[in-house]
């Protein structure tokens, strides 16, 4: 969770400096401008980077640090409370849902594919993941006995570390199977 989330303030950090270059110069040639699919100014300049009216690699500059916090406090051996660990997941999992809803809208609607952006994607599912083994094996989620015992079971079996890593090769299948020669050309 800790390294996932350093490299997911890092990566919105990257994105806030080319959200504030391409906002002086819509036509700016960023350093991840690699070809008409990976292309960071393509991403950037879609409405969808700044849906909440600004730039939306300043949410990962609010919301990394809070991760970063809890990581490293749960590392030094602090227990959250219950309640706040299941906000949060819940709070967590709206990140996850926006995170996947701009990688829907970078694939299938811009066309064109953010490194850095992708980045905060896996990053962001890796401390989602982490963030509900940790929940689900501290029985955190408020989950009625029988299902907290069988999620209990399957985190102590690493099925959710199977799961992550299915899921990480799937997106990287689909952006292979989608776009092709068309990554490297």
């Amino acid at each position: 969770m800790l390294l996932a989330s350093i490299a997911s303030l890092w990566a919105s950090f990257v994105l806030s400096v080319d959200a504030i270059v391409l906002a002086e110069n819509p036509a700016a040639d960023l350093g991840c401008n690699i070809n008409a699919v990976i292309s960071c100014g393509t991403v950037g300049s879609a409405w969808q980077s700044s849906l909440l009216g600004f730039p939306n690699a300043f949410l990962g500059l609010i919301a990394e640090p809070v991760v970063l916090t809890i990581a490293v406090a749960s590392l030094g051996g602090v227990r959250f409370p219950r309640w706040f660990m299941f906000a949060a997941q819940i709070v967590y999992l709206i990140g996850l849902v926006f995170a996947y809803w701009l990688f829907y809208q970078a694939m299938f609607v811009i066309g064109a594919l953010c490194p850095w952006c992708l980045l905060v994607t896996v990053a962001t599912t890796l401390v989602f993941f982490e963030m509900t083994h940790v929940n689900i094996r501290d029985n955190n989620l408020f989950l009625p006995h029988g299902i907290q015992a069988r999620a209990a079971a399957a985190v102590r079996a690493n099925l959710d570390l199977f799961l992550v890593v299915v899921w990480l090769l799937s997106l990287a299948l689909l952006i292979v199977v989608k776009y092709g020669d068309a990554l490297v050309a």
